[in-house]
């Protein structure tokens, strides 16, 4: 269970962390902490699983690159081949496993727009399965605060 502090952490924290030479301690100091007792809570969040990532996230679209979330139908005896396969492409930031027809879905990240097209044929040669492509359409931005 998260208690006071550690509530306080984690909606301070969203909303961005300073870029100097010291931004934990800085952020230690805005909640009332040590960085020590701060970096100890973090690593506990995380460890516990009620943090499951904690670092920044980047505007690909503004850096010129793309996102595209895609799937794939994998026969249950390829599943270990075609995984190892698709995880072998450095364009795939992550990839996870879902009980529907489509029981592969990951994220291809690209430097460049024209990227995704590449990315997709290159996995589909190397499997032999069509990957659906599910671009974004629109962007929400979710500002996820805990009660104190």
């Amino acid at each position: 269970m998260l208690d006071a502090i550690d509530r306080r952490i984690i909606n301070e924290l969203q909303g961005g962390v300073p870029l100097s030479h010291a931004p934990y301690a800085e952020c230690a100091a805005r909640l009332g902490l040590s960085e020590d007792e701060l970096l100890a809570r973090l690593g506990a969040l995380l460890k516990s699983g009620a943090l499951t990532r904690f670092g920044p996230l980047f505007n690909v679209d503004r850096m010129g690159g793309r996102f595209c979330l895609c799937a794939m139908a994998v026969p249950e005896a390829r599943w270990d081949e075609v995984v190892a396969a698709v995880n072998a492409f450095a364009e795939v930031a992550h990839n996870y496993r879902r009980e529907h027809a489509l029981n592969m879905w990951f994220v291809l990240a690209v430097e460049t727009p024209h990227g995704i097209a590449a990315a997709r044929a290159a996995i589909a040669r190397a499997t032999g399965l069509e990957v659906h492509l599910f671009p974004k359409l629109r962007e929400f931005f979710i500002d996820f605060r805990v009660s104190a």
